[in-house]
């Protein structure tokens, strides 16, 4: 915490006579003056070494500045690549002492900057964070109240082809629902699996994924092409947290096993691959026994949903107290007299609006909570303009 306000030295004078009166114990003295108790020994330290003077603001400047010298400089770069190996800055710093005088040899910072300077080291592409999904993840008991997919990474086949499985499993009694090579992780080659999965065996609530292609994104809500399509069939889809795969243990458990089953190095070609996957799912229905269901089969406990497959998309509806509005190519609604960018991907779908506070609405894509706006917040020449607070998804 920072020193009150108005005189800064007349606290800190204030603060060492308090303390050598022992009046107050140190952790007590330092909340009383508003400052963690490593800001207070700081001042203690310097006190005691210099007196008064050592509690004025002092310099942040570097004790050394200056221009690296060349020779200084061209050594770090020949250093980048030692001996078949790439260094890095902590490293060149060790073997820069070895070679100069200590006095001489620059921080690891300033080596990094030389290294960057000279092109050695590329810009990293700054990652963008896919949206937190709905929280908490619940719970489930019976079938088809929630489904995991995931992709069991992936790898080459004989004939240098790569295969990337698409799993699909009920959660509740562990049934495998699709066990499929595809040639990619593209939305386009995973919506017809569920396509035909959701006429065979019906709709489930929820579908639980990663935070990966083709079932999330960057965008508002961290929402893809897939999950839209998703929640306009009356689904909710749910993200574990990133790193976190613990979450969707019992799928991850399931891949175990599957890797053990398909081993390495893959088929002949995709063709012959799936048909290995295929005898691994009804493997894995028909006969593993599983300990999670008391030594039974998957099949013994699974059914399909009662929740049909619509023949033609339904539209999106919306409480009669909501506001709507269209989202246009430019991923734009107008709405009254704002603009709000809700994100390409949802462009020719309608939002509703629910008002929530003065001036401030929540925004909804059927019924998952995309974000928050407040009028009073408006922006632009115009003041037309209002920024999408985009948080944690939640159903209504």
């Amino acid at each position: 915490m920072p020193w009150n306000e108005v005189k800064p030295m007349d606290e800190k004078v204030k603060f060492i006579a308090d303390y050598l009166r022992h009046d107050a114990p140190f952790k007590a003295l330092c909340s009383q003056y508003g400052i963690s108790r490593k800001t207070g020994y700081k001042w203690v330290e310097r006190y005691e070494k210099t007196g008064i003077e050592g509690l004025s603001e002092q310099s942040r400047r570097p004790h050394h500045t200056g221009v690296t010298p060349y020779t200084i400089r061209q050594a770090i770069v020949e250093l980048r690549s030692y001996k078949g190996d790439v260094l890095g800055a902590k490293k060149i710093q060790a073997l820069l002492f070895s070679r100069f005088d200590s006095s001489q040899v620059p921080s690891q910072t300033t080596i990094y900057n030389i290294l960057k300077g000279a092109g050695c080291i590329a810009a990293r592409r700054k990652s963008r964070r896919t949206p937190k999904g709905i929280s908490p993840l619940k719970s489930v008991q019976q079938a088809n109240q929630l489904w995991s997919v995931d992709y069991k990474g992936q790898f080459r086949l004989k004939n240098g082809q790569w295969c990337y499985p698409l799993t699909v499993m009920d959660h509740a009694s562990r049934y495998l629902l699709a066990c499929e090579g595809l040639n990619s992780t593209k939305t386009a080659e995973a919506m017809p699996v569920f396509e035909r999965l959701f006429r065979e065996y019906g709709l489930p609530a929820r579908i639980r994924s990663d935070n990966g292609v083709p079932f999330a994104s960057t965008g508002v809500g961290g929402l893809s092409q897939l999950s839209i399509w998703w929640i306009k069939l009356g689904i909710i889809p749910e993200r574990i947290e990133p790193g976190k795969p613990q979450q969707n243990g019992r799928h991850e458990r399931m891949h175990r096993t599957l890797k053990r089953w398909v081993g390495q190095p893959g088929a002949a070609d995709l063709s012959a691959q799936r048909v290995l996957l295929e005898e691994f799912k009804q493997h894995y229905n028909h006969e593993r026994l599983h300990e999670g269901l008391s030594q039974k089969r998957p099949c013994d406990f699974y059914h399909p949903s009662s929740s049909s497959y619509p023949e033609k998309l339904p539209e999106i509806k919306y409480p009669a107290y909501f506001q709507h509005a269209r989202v246009c190519q430019s991923g734009l609604i107008y709405w009254r007299s704002f603009r709000v960018y809700i994100g390409y991907l949802l462009h020719r779908e309608w939002v509703g609006l629910e008002l929530v506070g003065d001036g401030v609405w929540d925004i909804y894509f059927g019924p998952v909570r995309l974000g928050t706006i407040d009028e009073r917040k408006a922006k632009g020449d115009k003041l037309d303009y209002l920024t999408l607070k985009v948080s944690p998804m939640s159903v209504k």
